[in-house]
């Protein structure tokens, strides 16, 4: 599915969209390039989920954490860029922060990627000469809640 990202307030609304289907044990796996709006995309979700403060780039930190009651639900926001390997996601405890919580993966291949998981909603950003483009495919825990 394509859907046409022509502004920031279509990045802001798709982001609420997703952050109303969002359970946990999901994954929403962003990747595009340096400036396609993962980060964008990332904040619109937090703030969808009722986050009404600052939502730092987790580049540096590689990972923050997002509880109740500033969240409707556990949420982990990650940003891989850094890691050198797969094998690191594993090393900084990752699994452990997904349990019973949502992830938002930034750079989601320098992590081992997500895509195989069912509850994974992978999201490529492209940039276009008017906004962006978000191709979008859901594993199969997706169906029937689709962002459009």
């Amino acid at each position: 599915m394509k859907v046409s990202l022509p502004d920031l307030a279509a990045m802001k609304r798709f982001g609420r969209e997703i952050a109303e289907a969002l359970r946990p044990g999901d994954v929403v796996a962003l990747t595009g390039g340096l400036g396609a709006g993962k980060t964008t995309i990332a904040r619109a979700i937090i703030a969808g989920l009722g986050h009404q403060g600052e939502v730092p780039s987790p580049s540096f930190a590689i990972v923050e954490l997002y509880e109740p009651p500033s969240v409707r639900l556990p949420l982990v926001h990650a940003d891989f860029y850094r890691l050198s390997r797969p094998e690191e996601a594993e090393e900084i405890g990752l699994d452990d922060y997904r349990e019973g919580a949502a992830l938002i993966a930034e750079w989601p291949d320098h992590a081992g990627g997500f895509a195989h998981e069912p509850g994974c909603l992978s999201i490529s950003l492209e940039v276009l000469d008017d906004g962006r483009m978000a191709i979008v495919e859901g594993g199969d825990d997706w169906l029937g809640r689709m962002p459009q």
